[in-house]
């Protein structure tokens, strides 16, 4: 607790701000995810609102797939008793899914993969079965919905309305630039800490505040143990699994960023990753091959026990496991690229080397089993690296794959490959 903020350490600087929004502001909700950023905050509010008699509300949008330490820990949260409303969202909201080149977005809460969820629907949530908002269409962005919520808490309440978001700038540049750049943004009576919330071009009459902005992760865990804080208990599993208190996030698993720690979602909570696992297409694929090129990073990591032909295989099966369709059609593709060399070249399947001269593969003229692992690698649905061309059956199988998975194969999927996402975007459209 010894960083300063204008001769105050940030904790008296964090009870300072609460009070000045809890005095200037008539209706006050928190958003809070479960992770120990808002942990704190809202643990700050109790005890600033019950010194000033007031109330809060307190928003909670659950994505479904999370760990059940998280959820445990919302439910202490959630009888802090200076909350007046607590908002537990359980909608069928869409999420990214960095991890499958046909389902790029998922659903949670989604009715049709009722079988699948991870978890039970929350009994006291606000659900597709209960849903109090005309605004609420199914598959929408989260982004969006939390601008749409403070809409509709502003003209359910009226008066003047502040929400309180648990981010620290030290955390991402993103961060950072939404506390600092005053240019960019209206403030409330001039302190920096705060931004009044846009939606499209038009400015609501919500105010967003972030009270601990200038904090450290050393500052969470000090106030967390000076004040005897409940926090979330996962996070000593992270500490014990080996990942140090500036490491730890806790984020939705399928996402961009978050698809790297696959893996310590499964050591963390195993008995809720085996329902992860068959939660989202790709899943297993992403835990198994995350910090390879199959997802989008520089360096191959095949295991060390594995031959490149037991690797290609074992890349059919992940895939397999979760689309057949793909396995299926890559496996046809590969077939004819061995038939060709077989026929052209007098190399039987049998024969086909592991590695070839690596200037050979690069040019396609040399058949290897690492070089056709590396093509279902690079999610090339044409398997251009095994000299294919895009051909009218390859595109009657796009489209056929793209409305099979209710159209969530977009340009935006995780390929690099530019004809590919042009075809897909033409597809889509058309």
């Amino acid at each position: 607790m010894a960083k300063k903020y204008l001769e105050k350490n940030v904790l008296d600087a964090a009870f300072e701000r609460l009070e000045i929004i809890f005095k200037n502001f008539d209706n006050i909700y928190f958003s809070v995810s479960g992770g120990k950023d808002s942990s704190v905050m809202i643990q700050l509010a109790n005890m600033v609102g019950k010194k000033l008699n007031k109330k809060f509300d307190v928003l909670f949008i659950d994505l479904e797939a999370q760990y059940k330490r998280t959820i445990d820990h919302i439910e202490e949260l959630k009888k802090l008793p200076q909350i007046r409303d607590f908002y537990h969202i359980a909608l069928p909201m869409a999420l990214r899914n960095a991890i499958s080149i046909l389902q790029p977005k998922w659903i949670c809460w989604e009715e049709d993969s009722r079988d699948l969820w991870v978890r039970p629907l929350p009994g006291d949530s606000i659900n597709i079965y209960n849903c109090p908002f005309d605004f609420f269409v199914k598959g929408e962005e989260f982004e969006e919905f939390i601008i749409q919520f403070a809409q509709w808490y502003q003209q359910k309440y009226g008066g003047t309305v502040a929400c309180g978001v648990g981010i620290r700038t030290d955390e991402s540049l993103n961060r950072f630039n939404t506390i600092a750049f005053q240019d960019k943004k209206i403030m409330f009576n001039g302190y920096q800490w705060t931004t009044r919330i846009k939606m499209n071009e038009k400015f609501l009459d919500v105010f967003n505040f972030y009270p601990i902005y200038d904090w450290s992760a050393d500052d969470i865990w000090g106030a967390v143990s000076q004040l005897d804080l409940k926090f979330n208990e996962i996070y000593e599993l992270m500490y014990k699994n080996g990942l140090s208190i500036y490491q730890q996030r806790l984020c939705q698993p399928y996402g961009d960023d978050q698809k790297n720690g696959l893996n310590q979602f499964r050591a963390l909570e195993y008995e809720t990753w085996t329902k992860v696992l068959n939660r989202v297409n790709g899943v297993n694929f992403g835990n198994i091959y995350c910090k390879t090129t199959a997802l989008g990073n520089i360096r191959t990591c095949k295991p060390k026990f594995m031959s490149w032909q037991e690797y290609t295989v074992f890349l059919l099966e992940s895939i397999g496991i979760y689309n057949r369709d793909l396995m299926i059609h890559y496996y046809r593709k590969i077939k004819k690229f061995m038939i060709w060399h077989r026929n052209k070249y007098n190399v039987p399947e049998d024969k086909i080397p592991e590695v070839a001269e690596s200037k050979l593969e690069n040019q396609k003229k040399a058949i290897s089993w690492r070089r056709i692992a590396r093509a279902i690698e690079k999610n090339d649905f044409y398997l251009k690296r095994l000299s294919f061309a895009p051909t009218k059956s390859d595109e009657r199988e796009l489209k056929r794959l793209i409305h099979k998975w209710d159209n969530l194969l977009n340009a935006n999927t995780i390929t690099d490959d530019k004809f590919l996402k042009y075809q897909i975007k033409e597809q889509v459209i058309g």
